[in-house]
């Protein structure tokens, strides 16, 4: 629904500050709990699919001061921003789409999808980075129990619900004349808890017009129900920000910090909230079920085109679920039945174009079975059906070549996923196989186009649901103190939505194929020094019709990260990054005609020192200050290439006092 000319101006500008107390360095023992590969809690998840958990502790000893940039290591994980490495606008791709990623990759918060209807884009800023407890990755379609925009895979934030008693506050002040507040407490007694997490940042920016100042208050209240409870998550936020726009070759090599659009700007506010039950009602048999509403309201002022929009989205779900654990003769099976009905609505108006609007219902009836069968051997078996409904209109207005009629459309859609697959455990090593289906319903934004030789809108109601195989093995191996994991997929799409310049319209594309490799390692070296690896290889490429051969732009074939960390005890504990981003087309560069975008490379620091109850953190992002863009493409009109360049060298310094 954005307005022609326009897509990229309409995003979000800036990324935010989050500052975090150091905490001594230490790996689990144990594995961690995981929500995503079942939408229930297991400490033992059979599941055959790629799982990485990034835990709290991993989260408070990394430099990343937001969410995005703490996945930026994680195999199989591309992390783009517009403007800068802070947060506010990036978009996470798993497995390689490119473009399309923010359509391709599910965010969810505590199990509810963050992603709305349209071509919006997370509000990261709506997450203070001191509420969240771990992220789970789960890489491959996870359709059959998410669902529309799992194709790619499925990233779940989970929050501190602890209920452990704490008061604390940390500020820190930084690069760019940049700001930050957090606060957070937990009350608990023996009928429930209550905790709430405060953030504020404000930071003039490191380019031109990239000033930004954002809050958010969330929190979660509960009440114990015999073993289970009732809560209600909240949350509300706003953010403001410049938009200092793109630059083309010569500005960008020569004064990346320029803005050539110094006057425009965005803001965001909205809230969300959403009450729920977990209840065991027998030894075998659970419910759990949320009702959620989110609000939010967006206005942009572009003064480099002359106009002015204005954007409101509504979002309704419910989403009750069941695990039973009923075994299977002497075998232990556990099946998950569950629905998610989602009604959505978005409104927008244009100063330069016309008003639109967009609604779409979605029911979705999934279920999931995994029976251990003998030893270490399970089997997971999975399906899910979704009905869409969807229905788009736009006022008539005047424009470029004349009067343009009103238009409206609506269309009606319904597809099956399923997936089954194997896994066997033994003593420190794990294997598992996969193969399944997945389907990705068009976005209401992607209804809208516009006839090439008239100019006027059209809506896409032939539009096709974009459908797929995956294929996958992986495992894991642990020898000593190094501890691996692996995966090796191979993804083949049918009518893959993306939109094509050359019609002025989203198109189904023909066949695309993605395969790849995505390795991880971890080695406690010692008791005090850990290091970290991932590496992904990834080849996306289109498999037939006009592209046939070529390789989908924004997808680097290799990507690599490092991290080394160190616990000093009392002299205190360091971090160091270093992520490699290879070789990539250009956006839209579909027929591979342009060069190639550089790679680089880049270096992120952190010291921190805990004298309890202070604590002081220092972070040092692109320490040697690399002039790179995770994000630019190719312009035929201007038959130049436009950069949205990453921030160079910021630093952070933060103190923390726990009041208990």
């Amino acid at each position: 629904m954005y307005p022609p000319l326009k897509p990229l101006a309409a995003m979000l500008s800036l990324l935010p500050f989050y500052s975090v107390a150091a905490e001594p360095l230490k790996l689990a023992a144990l594995d961690p709990v995981v929500v995503t590969a079942t939408r229930f809690s297991e400490s033992d998840v059979k599941v055959p699919a790629n799982v990485s958990i990034i835990t709290g502790v991993d989260i408070r000893n990394t430099p990343a001061r937001d969410l995005p940039g703490v996945l930026k290591g994680s195999a199989g994980l591309e992390v783009r921003a517009l403007y800068g490495g802070l947060g506010i606008d990036s978009t996470v791709d798993i497995r390689g789409f490119g473009e399309t990623a923010g359509s391709n990759t599910l965010i969810l918060l505590d199990g509810q999808r963050l992603n709305p209807i349209d071509m919006g884009g997370i509000n990261w800023s709506a997450i203070p980075l001191d509420s969240v407890q771990r992220i789970e990755i789960l890489r491959g379609a996870g359709t059959v129990l998410y669902g529309d925009r799992a194709t790619g895979g499925v990233i779940n934030i989970i929050t501190d619900q602890s209920a452990k008693p704490r008061v604390g506050v940390s500020v820190g002040s930084g690069s760019h004349n940049t700001r930050t507040i957090d606060a957070n407490a937990t009350v608990a007694q023996e009928t429930g808890y209550f905790n709430l997490f405060g953030h504020y940042a404000q930071t003039d920016g490191w380019r031109q017009n990239s000033h930004t100042e954002q809050a958010a208050l969330s929190g979660r209240g509960a009440l114990y129900v015999g073993k289970g409870q009732a809560f209600i998550d909240f949350a509300v936020f706003n953010d403001q920000a410049g938009l200092p726009g793109y630059l083309l070759s010569a500005e960008y090599h020569a004064s990346p910090k320029l803005s050539n659009s110094p006057r425009d700007s965005q803001r965001n506010d909205g809230y969300r909230f959403r009450p729920g039950i977990a209840l065991p009602v027998t030894d075998t048999l659970n419910f759990e079920a949320e009702v959620a509403y989110d609000h939010q309201d967006g206005h942009a002022r572009y003064v480099s085109f002359g106009s002015e929009s204005d954007r409101s989205r509504d979002t309704w779900s419910l989403t009750p679920r069941l695990s039973w654990q009923h075994g299977l003769g002497s075998r232990k099976s556990e099946t998950v039945l569950g629905i998610d009905y989602y009604s959505g609505k978005v409104d927008a108006n244009y100063s330069s174009s016309a008003a639109q609007s967009a609604r779409q219902d979605s029911t979705g009836v999934y279920f999931q079975n995994i029976t251990e069968w003998t030893g270490g051997l399970a089997s997971t078996v999975g399906v899910r059906n979704q009905q869409v409904k969807q229905s788009a209109a736009q006022d008539a207005f005047i424009g470029f070549f004349g009067t343009q009629p009103a238009i409206s459309g609506s269309a009606d859609y319904a597809r099956n996923a399923w997936d089954v697959g194997l896994s066997y455990a033994d003593d420190g090593w794990r294997v598992y196989g996969k193969r399944g289906t997945t389907f990705r319903f068009a976005n209401t934004d992607e209804l809208f186009g516009f006839d090439p030789i008239t100019g006027n809108p059209t809506f896409a109601g032939n539009l096709k649901p974009q459908t797929g195989t995956l294929s996958e093995i992986g495992g894991s191996l642990t020898i000593g103190s190094i501890k691996t994991r692996a995966a090796l997929y191979r993804m083949i799409l049918e009518d893959e939505i993306a939109y094509d310049g050359a019609q002025f319209a989203n198109v189904n594309l023909d066949k695309t194929r993605r395969q790849g490799v995505e390795l991880e390692a971890d080695w406690r070296i010692t008791t005090s020094l850990l290091a970290r690896a991932s590496y992904t290889f990834a080849d996306a490429s289109f498999r037939e019709g006009t592209y046939s051969g070529k390789e989908v732009p924004l997808t680097p074939k290799n990507k690599a990260s490092t991290r080394l960390s160190w616990d000093g005890g009392g002299v205190g504990q360091y971090s160091a990054v270093v992520n490699y981003v290879g070789e990539r087309y250009f956006s839209s560069d579909f027929v591979n005609a342009q060069e190639k975008q550089g790679s680089y490379t880049t270096i992120d620091l952190m010291a921190g020192w805990n004298f309890k109850p202070w604590s002081i953190s220092a972070r040092l992002l692109n320490a040697m200050d690399k002039n790179y863009a995770p994000f630019a493409g190719y312009s035929a009109f201007r038959s130049d290439y436009y950069f949205y360049p990453a921030d160079g060298r910021s630093f952070l310094l933060t103190a923390s006092y726990t009041f208990r």
